[in-house]
């Protein structure tokens, strides 16, 4: 992907505005410290080897969670797509769960799973496999018929019709909701490090507010947005290779 100069520029007023905003001390430095102290704490982060724990940490749940999540997605998308009566029977109830906001079991979870790494990835399984198993049964539904037809003339192989039609015609929308499972990974990585956690990027802050360190609260929402943004890039730019009929923004 190239890069988007129109986006550098706009970033760089951003940082222009807030470091305007701080000089003029139009906001309280404590409630809206400026990108200076924000730098300064993240290099202090950094400097003692909490950052990258932190970074490792987060990152592994939510591998890890993005592991289990978008495997049961997938499998039960393919599967409720070629399987009429599985679709009918377990569709319904699935449609219920995808209605409970992901956060909002996160109560549940500690009750059941206690307040461990089982119960954060989990609650991101959870959250990543609604978006991969709805994107994977359209994908598999939106097929031409005659793709299908074509398919069983040449072989009558089920598996092959899979590997060799109905994965790759469904792979742009697999894609799409792999980027969208990244997303609310993220997000839930964060809220279910927020309760209990002793480590991650979400600790990280939830403990900065205890303390009423702001600019170490700013500096660990930037880490984690740059590095959804950084996950969403490589996984952008690899399904183009992997993928070219794939067309991604």
């Amino acid at each position: 992907m190239k890069l988007n100069w129109k986006a550098v520029g706009f970033l760089g007023i951003i940082l222009l505005l807030w470091y305007a905003i701080v000089s003029l001390q139009i906001v309280s430095p404590a409630l809206f410290p400026g990108p200076i102290a924000v730098v300064i704490a993240g290099i202090s982060w950094f400097n003692s080897g909490v950052l990258v724990q932190d970074v490792f940490i987060s990152t592994w749940r939510l591998v890890a969670g993005l592991m289990i999540g978008a495997s049961l997605g997938i499998f039960l998308g393919l599967a409720m797509g070629r399987i009429l009566f599985l679709e009918e029977t377990a569709a319904p109830f699935l449609h219920i769960l995808r209605a409970f906001p992901p956060v909002a079991i996160i109560p549940l979870i500690i009750v059941w799973l206690g307040i461990g790494d089982v119960a954060k990835i989990f609650s991101i399984a959870f959250a990543v496999f609604f978006p991969l198993w709805i994107s994977t049964l359209i994908g598999v539904k939106s097929i031409p018929k005659e793709y299908l037809r074509v398919s069983t003339l040449f072989s009558k192989r089920p598996l092959k019709t899979m590997t060799k039609v109905i994965i790759p015609a469904s792979m742009p929308f697999l894609v799409n909701g792999m980027r969208i499972a990244i997303a609310m990974g993220f997000i839930m990585i964060f809220v279910s490090e927020l309760a209990g956690a002793s480590s991650g990027l979400g600790y990280f802050i939830a403990a900065a507010q205890i303390v009423y360190r702001v600019d170490q609260m700013v500096a660990g929402l930037i880490v984690l947005g740059l590095l959804s943004f950084l996950t969403d890039y490589v996984f952008v730019y690899f399904s183009r290779k992997a993928f070219p009929w794939v067309t991604t923004q």
